[in-house]
């Protein structure tokens, strides 16, 4: 290495700087990354231009860490966990799709069927299963998932990533991966597409009615290969699509009409797609093209070959068709069939219900994760109760599997139209692709939904109208329930301030370059009056997580005690998608107000705890481990301030081996320390300092004692409070409706509306009483918002 001065200056600067960082920013995980990079876009001004990140994959950073708070990275399968996926993909995603053979040709004839309209029959079949299920859905709605999950909402989501078109809750906006494309690197098509969504407010609401339309639409709602062989094999002809064109020119409005029973074939595909976050794109195509879908095909044709013999037998053909002696096995086979296919929709419901909640169209409900391997596989008791009541309902209204059919094929050809909408606009704006191909796309497969759907519509005055209503009420609830939300958000604006917004930390920076302990002081804007410091430490719940506000409980403590405990912490608790965070890597820990050499009565802290699903995390021991970790990190951050003393030379030997290994931010679990502990670590610090070359021993001597001075005055503050007391305080907003004025109709719907929504969350909301933590050591601050 060059001896060059001027090489000296700079490396020494480069590491001096880096040790700076680690000091500040200990440990980003691969989402903090992300999200400082697109700060600093924000910060200048560049909201127009490409901030879209390369993906981050787990090896780049700590391995035991693959997610943070909304994973950008995906759970990858191969070998056997690929085919056990995609085993258990056969359960679960096709048990709706697999039981339609039971009756699908008893919904589309009403008389025993001529040979020829059996063969146009299973030729539609046939081909409607390939092109929109395995083409349209396996091979392209597939790949328009949002990270990973499917469904119609998934849609939405993916499309505001890439377009303004939703405004999002400001607790989330830095874990969302916006991957907005610079107008110049759009094709002019996609790029007035674009412009045109984001600046109608009428496609913005059309957009997310939709979502969730297309959501409550999917909340509404043995083989026989020896069939073939020992009856009418000629029926293989109908994979020649003319045997479908002829029966359609045939039959004419009849013909018509028996789509609404062949667009059963299909019911299932919507569950496909909305289950696809319980499994992966790989393993979902894999199961279905090769075990479901020849499958599938084999039922069909080996019933059409059965019924060609027996016409008689198109009312009941799974049963009719049983070799003699197997009804009963059959009669099992079918019930277990029809438990496997609720199967279904209750895991699509699952999943779709996950992904409204995270968007804010639905309160917070407890969600169960039922795999430690596969991180999307999740249970809501809740709405696992709710559906079996539904069910009972929906059994009682209708009496037969006929006008059933006919009401779910309404909601699943719905929903298939509307997804092959949505994917065209994510064609345009996401994957780019040129207009032509997207129109000639849309024109294909969406006349093919409008031919089934207009046939679907006849159905609704016979039942239909059931699903559609309940469908209906849903939307509502989700809409609602997110229009509150905004509200909410608004009202909450006023309070999103920075800590120096509120605190005047100049006052103190002056009096302690005379070495004077001061105390805190309001800004100017807040009144300048002085604050007083409190015995003990102080836990504020953050529920943002935010790194540069202040959480709205410490706002409301301050201006109604005008006064601040002495150890400050705003404690943010940070779920993550994955089963368990290791203990040295869920606490971080940042000094968010003042610096070390701060000469006041007040600490503030900011700690970040990171929990798997798994993980037990709030329990009476927190506040002792929150302290312990507070005072590894002081420690640590004294030994990493005395660095900046040391030539380049040194700096390599000068942090103690465990700094070499984590940061102040993820440090072990350490137990409170008696009093005289502290001058111990302070003594820790001295001994990093390198002794080896005596010309550097006075100008050690001369910085670390000031240094070790403030280290052994913070170490005292923290340990006197937290021996003093250490108080959780949490924050409890209640809201009132604003007064309107006048008899305006619009002021009135919008208070009955906020009124809905309030009475939903005064019913949904976490109670303080269910913290698992000392009750005489929790603290609630009340206020009031005005929505």
């Amino acid at each position: 290495m060059s001896d060059h001065p001027e090489n000296h200056e700079k490396s020494s600067s480069s590491l001096s700087n880096q040790l700076h960082d680690l000091t500040q920013h200990p440990k980003l995980s691969a989402r903090e990354k992300i999200e400082e990079e697109s700060d600093r876009d924000d910060a200048n001004g560049n909201r127009d231009t490409d901030i879209r990140k390369k993906q981050v994959r787990p090896h780049d950073f700590h391995d035991r860490i693959h997610y943070d708070a909304n994973p950008s990275c995906l759970q990858i399968f191969k070998g056997r966990y690929l085919f056990w996926l995609a085993y258990q993909s056969v359960g679960v995603i096709y048990g709706d799709i697999g039981t339609s053979p039971l009756y699908v040709y008893s919904s589309t004839f009403s008389s025993d069927p001529s040979y020829d309209d059996l063969l146009g029959a299973l030729s539609l079949i046939i081909w409607t299963v390939t092109l929109i299920v395995s083409i349209k859905y396996v091979i392209i709605i597939l790949h328009a998932d949002d990270e990973g999950e499917g469904g119609t909402f998934a849609i939405y989501s993916l499309l505001s990533r890439y377009a303004n078109i939703v405004r999002r809750d400001p607790r989330e906006e830095r874990s969302i991966k916006m991957e907005r494309v610079e107008a110049a690197s759009l094709p002019a098509t996609s790029k007035h597409t674009r412009s045109f969504i984001e600046g109608s407010t009428v496609m913005k609401i059309v957009l997310k009615v939709v979502g969730v339309f297309g959501v409550s639409l999917v909340m509404s709602g043995k083989f026989h290969l020896s069939n073939l062989v020992r009856h009418d094999h000629s029926v293989l002809k109908a994979f020649s699509p003319t045997f479908a064109i002829q029966y359609l020119l045939r039959n004419k409005t009849d013909g018509w009409k028996s789509l609404g029973g062949i667009l059963l074939a299909f019911t299932g595909v919507e569950a496909l797609f909305a289950d696809l976050g319980a499994f992966t794109r790989r393993a979902i195509q894999m199961s279905w093209l090769c075990f479901a879908y020849p499958c599938l095909l084999l039922a069909y044709i080996g019933q059409a070959a059965y019924i060609s013999d027996h016409p008689e037998a198109y009312s009941n053909p799974f049963f009719n068709a049983v070799p003699p002696g197997m009804f009963y096995p059959s009669l099992i086979v079918a019930v277990l069939a029809a438990v496997v296919a609720s199967q279904t929709m209750v895991t699509a419901t699952f999943q779709l219900l996950s992904q409204i909640i995270k968007l804010s169209y639905f309160p917070q409900v407890k969600l169960v994760h039922t795999s430690k391997k596969f991180h999307g596989q999740i249970y809501i008791p809740m709405v696992n109760w709710l559906l079996m009541v539904g069910t009972i309902v929906v059994t009682v209204a209708y009496n037969n599997t006929t006008k059933l059919g006919q009401a779910y094929g309404v909601c699943v050809i719905l929903v298939t139209f509307i997804t092959t909408s949505m994917v065209s606009l994510v064609a345009l704006i996401v994957w780019r692709v040129p207009l032509l191909v997207v129109l000639l796309g849309f024109l294909v497969f969406g006349a093919l939904d409008g031919v089934y759907l207009s046939s679907a519509l006849t159905k609704v005055p016979e039942g239909a109208w059931f699903t559609l209503i309940l469908a209906f009420l849903l939307s509502s609830i989700f809409v609602l329930w997110r229009f509150g939300k905004e509200n909410q958000w608004q009202a909450e604006a006023s309070d999103r301030l920075a800590p120096s917004e509120i605190i005047d930390w100049s006052h103190a920076d002056r009096l302690a370059v005379r070495n004077i302990v001061s105390s805190l002081r309001f800004t100017q804007t807040f009144g300048s009056a002085p604050i007083s410091a409190i015995k003990g430490m102080g836990i504020f719940f953050d529920k943002s997580g935010l790194p540069n506000t202040t959480p709205t409980v410490f706002v409301h403590f301050l201006q109604k005690f005008q006064a601040a405990p002495a150890v400050v912490v705003f404690f943010h608790i940070r779920p993550l998608s994955i089963p368990t965070v290791p203990l040295d890597e869920r606490f971080t820990v940042n000094r968010c107000l003042g610096k070390l050499t701060s000469n006041v009565r007040n600490q503030f802290f900011r700690v970040t705890l990171r929990h798997g699903y798994t993980d037990e995390v709030v329990d009476q021991d927190l506040g002792s481990q929150i302290y312990g970790h507070l005072r590894s990190f002081v420690i640590h951050e004294g030994a990493l301030s005395n660095v900046d003393s040391f030539p380049k030379a040194e700096m390599a030997d000068l942090a103690p081996p465990a700094l070499s290994e984590s940061t102040p931010n993820s440090t072990s679990i350490s137990p409170p320390p008696e009093s005289h502990q502290e001058g111990d670590a302070v003594d820790q610090i001295t001994k990093s300092a390198p002794s080896s070359q005596q010309s550097h021993s006075n100008l050690v001597h001369r910085n670390s004692g000031e240094q070790q001075e403030c280290v052994r005055r913070g170490l005292l503050s923290l340990v006197t409070a937290y021996e003093d007391q250490v108080v959780y305080i949490v924050g409890k907003e209640q809201m009132r409706i604003r007064e309107v004025l006048g008899c305006k109709p619009k002021g009135w719907c919008r208070r009955v509306a906020l009124a809905a929504f309030l009475w939903l969350r005064s019913n949904t909301g976490n109670k303080i009483a269910n913290f698992n933590m000392e009750v005489d050591k929790l603290v609630e601050i009340g206020f009031v918002k005005v929505i």
